[in-house]
């Protein structure tokens, strides 16, 4: 960790407009890359505790495997039922090619 900041993953492996599942100490975080662009949210749903990460990414919009909630992966908002709870989400920085959130 770096003045607050850690290094999750490495951003060659990262593959577009898919989600990797990254585990930081005890947090488990999902990784999305979405028109060049990197963003970090937590990878449990708020509703059926299922991991995001084998969820349904379109877009900016990430979909849980269980019961099809869907989340703006950037802000982290639920988008429609049954879904009550947003996700959290994660400020990212790229730097030599690696991913800190």
């Amino acid at each position: 960790m770096s003045d607050g900041w850690t290094d999750a993953y490495d951003l060659e492996f990262l593959v577009p407009g898919d989600v990797t599942p990254v585990t930081l100490g005890d947090k488990a975080l999902a990784l999305y890359e979405v028109d060049g662009e990197v963003f970090a949210t937590d990878n449990r749903c708020t509703h059926g505790d299922a991991l995001l990460s084998d969820g349904f990414l379109e877009g900016t919009v990430i979909e849980c495997p269980f019961h099809q909630g869907r989340f703006d992966v950037c802000t982290g908002k639920a988008l429609c039922a049954p879904l009550t709870e947003d996700i959290r989400v994660y400020p990212v920085r790229i730097e030599n090619k690696r991913i800190w959130v």
